[in-house]
């Protein structure tokens, strides 16, 4: 009686499942709602006072300079003048909204309802994001559900991450299905490539931390594509970044009379996660009363960054923490692999069950990955493993926040979503739709603007 119990749960599991796969509007639609709803009542949970923009942050300083004074400037303790410490979307786009509502409780919960947003319209278009990548709408669908869930476990404030995370695992998915079409097709025409190109340009000007991603997709292309044109086509892919990249570019340039890519605080980050008083996360510190040696935190570096200007003071920065690692090397490798296994599986400070989430997330799409990656094909698999790789890269020298996994989570969502779907008796042959056509793919999202991107990448 108990086997037939759990036969007929499983197989009414696969009739929803199937069910909201069925239709790219229904899944859309249903994943987007439940995930803005959750978000939204959890969001309703918070005290007013908590949304009203404040400048304790380099985010939160930048976007009321820009409000203020249209100067992307003064994101430390005290004034220090123009600034490139982040990257100049996030708080461009924030300052738009405190122009238009002020510094107001109003502006912050807009704020906030944009970040809901875009994580809705990520996890709905996991489906769609699975069943080219070739491992089914269903698998999608479950890494969607699994998505929008999440926000009734989730701290609000984790949900709420500024800096673009959720808007970065959106175009990460997108220029990751622009270089598959590319890979399938053994080809890209002339104005294609520049277009993909100025946009993964436009895309780091969101995150920087996209161009290892970049990086990887391009040197697969010229591995895999067989086309004679191949080195100027990924040419033309670097001459639109180029071109989207000058103009920030010139503004650091003549500002800073220096050349560097996007943002200048490297430096000051890699002080902070290799020195005397460090730990492998901020939390960590946090909890240690640890006291950060860097320009938001202490006057007297503010002070020093204004004498000294701030590529200079980074310089400095990143001279001593390279020295620290010096003459340190098992204590640095010590915290390098702590903040591997903090974002694998886990804050490693905390109790287990703390982790738990973390770990079983991991695991999980270990699982989907090594049932799905011999059903599809090569390229495939290099857009699952390129961004697994090399994105997190960066977040294994610097102090570990958890926001810093989020823009690769919804591919471990997808792998996990395989897994699952075979847990309850599905199918894996289904997978193999991702083999099909893109041509005869229909989505809803193509209402998107973004996603024309992804379809004019490659030219016949």
């Amino acid at each position: 009686m108990e086997k037939y119990r759990e036969v007929w749960i499983f197989r009414s599991l696969r009739a929803v499942v199937g069910w909201i796969a069925g239709s790219a509007w229904r899944y859309f639609t249903l994943i987007f709602l439940l995930s803005l709803a959750i978000r939204h009542h959890q969001l309703n949970q918070v005290s007013g006072r908590f949304l009203v923009p404040t400048g304790d942050r380099e985010l939160g300083a930048i976007a009321i300079s820009l409000m203020k004074t249209g100067e992307f400037a003064d994101p430390y303790l005290i004034p220090t003048g123009p600034t490139a410490h982040l990257p100049p979307i996030p708080p461009l786009k924030d300052s738009l909204i405190y122009r238009a509502l002020g510094l107001t409780y109003r502006a912050g919960y807009v704020r906030a309802i944009s970040i809901i947003v875009t994580t809705s319209v990520l996890y709905g278009m996991l489906p769609w994001f699975s069943e080219r990548l070739g491992t089914g709408r269903r698998a999608g669908v479950i890494a969607g559900l699994a998505g929008a869930i999440s926000g009734l476990v989730s701290d609000i404030w984790d949900m709420l991450p500024g800096h673009g995370e959720y808007l970065t695992g959106l175009i990460m998915g997108l220029v990751l299905l622009a270089f598959l079409r590319r890979w399938k097709e053994q080809s890209g025409g002339w104005r294609g490539s520049l277009l993909l190109g100025l946009a993964i340009g436009a895309a780091f000007h969101v995150q920087p931390a996209l161009l290892p991603v970049v990086l990887g997709c391009m040197l697969f292309e010229l591995w895999w594509v067989k086309n004679p044109r191949k080195w100027a086509l990924v040419g033309m892919i670097a001459l639109g970044i180029l071109l989207a990249c000058l103009p920030w570019g010139w503004r650091n340039y003549r500002t800073f009379n220096a050349v560097f890519f996007i943002r200048s605080n490297l430096g000051g980050e890699l002080r902070l996660a290799y020195n005397d008083a460090t730990a492998a996360t901020f939390e960590k510190m946090d909890a240690m009363g640890a006291q950060f040696i860097h320009p938001g935190a202490v006057v007297s570096e503010a002070r020093k960054l204004i004498e000294l200007g701030e590529i200079e003071y980074m310089n400095q920065a990143g001279g001593e923490a390279l020295a620290w690692i010096s003459a340190r090397p098992a204590e640095s490798l010590r915290l390098t692999a702590q903040r591997f296994a903090n974002l694998w599986a886990g804050p490693q400070h905390k109790p287990v069950e703390d982790s738990l989430d973390v770990l079983a997330l991991t695991v999980l799409a270990i699982v989907g990955a090594w049932r799905s990656f011999p059903r599809i094909t090569i390229p495939q698999r290099a857009a699952f493993l390129t961004p697994l790789v090399t994105y997190p890269l960066i977040y294994y020298i610097v102090a570990y926040m958890p926001r810093y996994r989020i823009p690769i989570d919804w591919i471990l969502y997808i792998l996990a979503g395989v897994a699952i779907w075979q847990g309850i008796g599905g199918s894996l042959s289904i997978i193999d739709a991702g083999k099909a056509s893109y041509g005869n793919q229909t989505t809803p999202m193509k209402l998107i603007v973004p996603i024309v991107i992804s379809d004019v990448c490659v030219e016949a």
